[in-house]
């Protein structure tokens, strides 16, 4: 799980606010929550007691698996990127060639793949397929239903 992760500097801040967060707001809520519980007596037959920990439990494997997320994170500066391929970060213009239909994405991290947004993650299918790819070149992707081909018409920031 420790594999390099890229994002862009405003995620890996969010990433870290949020981890700081957790650190300090959420871990003492539910080291309360525990010290409250433990007070109403028979830790045995106390339901309370037994959902805090739980809680707690559930939030420190949130606080580990955000900590192993910013420290494996790679922050990607888009005045560095380069256009002549697809990279992480890029804006990706393809037409797929079985159905002529023309889309643009943005090629990011998982963290921040947000289809929605036009964002796809570059360890999707996808994504893989479309990497170090240049204008003109097809990409052959294989999917779930199948094999698409895409045509990269566009890379930009």
């Amino acid at each position: 799980m420790s594999e390099v992760m890229y994002v862009s500097k405003e995620s890996f801040e969010k990433m870290k606010k949020e981890l700081h967060e957790m650190l300090t707001v959420q871990r003492p809520e539910a080291s309360r929550a525990i010290a409250e519980a433990r007070e109403k007596g028979d830790l045995r037959e106390n339901a309370e007691y037994d959902a805090a920990k739980e809680a707690q439990g559930i939030l420190e494997a949130k606080i580990a698996k955000l900590e192993i997320q910013v420290h494996s994170a790679r922050i990607v500066d888009e005045r560095e990127i380069d256009t002549s391929k697809v990279s992480v970060l890029t804006k990706v213009t393809f037409t797929n060639t079985a159905t002529k239909k023309t889309v643009t994405y943005q090629l990011v991290g998982e963290k921040e793949a947000n289809l929605k947004e036009g964002k796809i993650s570059v360890s999707s299918p996808i994504g893989q397929g479309l990497l170090g790819k240049a204008i003109g070149d097809v990409a052959e992707v294989t999917v779930p239903s199948g094999q698409m081909k895409f045509k990269i018409e566009n890379i930009s920031i």
